[in-house]
């Protein structure tokens, strides 16, 4: 238990004001809330459990500048399709929902997580520990700090104009973009 429980802690604060909550929170935006936490409760499941299977194996095996400046790339794009959004009429838009909108975060969201520091730290403690707890204790933590992303976006629509919730995320994109490009 002990593994579990140091994986789901160490992952939920790496996760805290990473990237993941940032695309929690602005999928939230735009999808029903448990499509976004379906979505990339998927993603999560499959990354951890790729990572810690891999351990430290796949941690040198992987390009690690060629998965930096594609998730660069990635959220440089994130950032221009949330401009997009901020442009658009302040009418709120039926939310998406089904397979397809699960399949977008899901997608995504794997896309981020690749080369990142909690599948790193996963595949750590996977060296460590049993893979399975390891891996079920860094999807626990993933999940917590996703769900806590959905709610504080949910929340943050009800006080802050969508528009400046997009102009907001496409900043933040950007920035995330721009560090990951620069290295």
């Amino acid at each position: 238990m002990y593994a579990v429980l140091l994986s789901a802690v160490l992952v939920f604060v790496a996760e805290l004001g990473d990237k993941s909550q940032l695309m929690s929170m602005t999928f939230a935006t735009r999808y029903r809330a448990r499509t976004v936490i379906l979505g990339a409760g998927l993603a999560c499941a499959a990354i951890n459990l790729v990572s810690a299977l891999a351990g430290d194996v796949i941690g040198d095996a992987l390009p690690r500048d060629a998965v930096r400046i594609a998730g660069g790339v990635l959220f440089l794009l994130f950032a221009v399709l949330a401009l997009r959004e901020s442009q658009q009429d302040e009418e709120p838009r039926p939310r998406e929902r089904g397979g397809r909108a699960v399949l977008v975060v899901a997608t995504a969201f794997v896309l981020a997580e690749l080369g990142d520091k909690t599948m790193l730290a996963t595949m750590t403690l996977a060296t460590q520990y049993h893979w399975v707890l390891v891996w079920i204790g860094s999807t626990i933590g993933m999940l917590v700090s996703i769900v806590l992303a959905v709610l504080v976006g949910r929340t943050l629509l009800k006080v802050v104009p969508l528009r400046f919730v997009h102009l907001i995320s496409a900043a933040l994109f950007a920035a995330v973009g721009v560090w990951l490009l620069v290295g």
